[in-house]
């Protein structure tokens, strides 16, 4: 189930921008900044911000593997398997 994000007026971020950081980083989910009533930012923590990178390269590379094997240009897997065990060293 969805939970309810946490909307923080940009006023509240001017008095407290510490402790808006500090529950970024304990829930690890943003914080949505509003002004005039609407979104205007998002708060989150490095660590999230890290996680959402590593994922969102992970999602680049899958998309560039499908458009290479659409292209014909991809690698057979037996042949990459091969190679990384060789990189492995593995017999």
């Amino acid at each position: 189930m969805a939970s309810v994000p946490d909307i923080v007026p940009i006023t509240d971020l001017r008095q407290d921008a510490s402790g808006v950081i500090k529950r970024a980083s304990d829930t690890q989910q943003p914080v949505f900044i509003t002004q005039r009533g609407r979104a205007a930012a998002v708060v989150v923590s490095a660590r999230a911000y890290e996680r959402t990178q590593h994922e969102l390269e992970i999602l680049r590379l899958l998309a560039r593997g499908e458009a290479e094997i659409e292209a014909g240009s991809g690698h057979a897997l037996a042949d990459v398997l091969a190679e990384a065990d060789e990189l492995l060293g593995r017999p």
